[in-house]
């Protein structure tokens, strides 16, 4: 009787130190209690980078003055975003981080927020109104976009309307992870103004992530979970397991039909 006791007394530890290690690589933000979040103060803002497509108007006191500055079409063309009775057609960022825009020319963007384009821009056309135009100048991206993959519910990309986007809410929109994805270990990969790639290890267990400068994605990253060692040794086994299967279907067949012809 002790030793049966005994027997289930241990089966019931271990499926309780299981369980302990099964919550620690599971759960996130473990140790929030014991951080300071004060690192993380500030509003995240997007720097406007290569390749971004950025839609500007531009609205004054009298509309027929502001007709110049903005490249629209009439509501129901294709493409554009769309604001009252008109469609503006985005400004693609080219590689120099430069766009073209009407009657003042080129103006370098890369690395401004939308608040400090719409302050340049307003400047910039200050000169061709009346001083009564009071212009207003409203940017916003067309194309702010990232991308989750991996050991996620949903895997695709995903179109952020407001531009700010943490990690946390990328993983959520994506379903949030499969139990076999690895909280520990997520990849980020980004690319950078000068089109250098780079790409950093988070850990969603630690609370200290909220602190990190990558809490916060930028437009095009990529996000991968990796999958667990024991979804990776599944995987191998259900090929492998596939493979023989076949193989042992090929051998019978192909045994089937001689032992039928030499009996003939």
């Amino acid at each position: 009787m002790k030793k049966i006791l005994g027997f289930v007394l241990s089966i019931v530890a271990a499926f309780a130190i299981t369980s302990c290690g099964n919550y620690k690589q599971v759960a996130y933000f473990q140790n929030i209690d014991s951080i300071s979040l004060a690192a993380s103060k500030g509003l995240h803002d997007a720097k406007i980078m290569p390749k971004d497509m950025l839609t500007i108007m531009v609205t004054t006191t009298d509309p027929k003055a502001a007709i110049p500055f903005n490249l629209s079409y009439s509501q129901g063309s294709n493409g554009g975003a769309s604001y009252g009775a008109q469609s503006y057609i985005p400004y693609l960022v080219d590689n120099d981080g430069c766009i073209k825009f009407p009657v003042i020319g080129k103006l370098r963007v890369i690395g401004m927020t939308k608040r400090e384009i719409e302050n340049l821009i307003t400047e910039k056309i200050k000169p061709y109104l009346a001083d009564d135009q009071n212009p207003i100048v409203t940017v916003m991206m067309a194309n702010y976009t990232v991308c989750v993959t991996g050991e996620v519910r949903s895997p695709g990309v995903f179109t952020i309307s407001n531009e700010k986007v943490s990690i946390i809410e990328a993983l959520t929109r994506a379903g949030d992870l499969t139990i076999q994805g690895q909280r520990q270990n997520i990849l980020l990969i980004r690319e950078g103004m000068n089109g250098q790639k780079e790409h950093h290890r988070l850990n969603l267990n630690d609370a200290d992530l909220i602190n990190s400068p990558y809490y916060y994605l930028k437009q095009n990253d990529i996000i991968y979970v990796e999958p667990n060692k024991i979804k990776a040794r599944t995987a191998t086994i259900d090929t492998s397991i596939t493979y023989w299967l076949g193989l042992t279907s090929s051998v019978i067949s192909l045994s089937t039909l001689l032992i039928t012809i030499l009996k003939k």
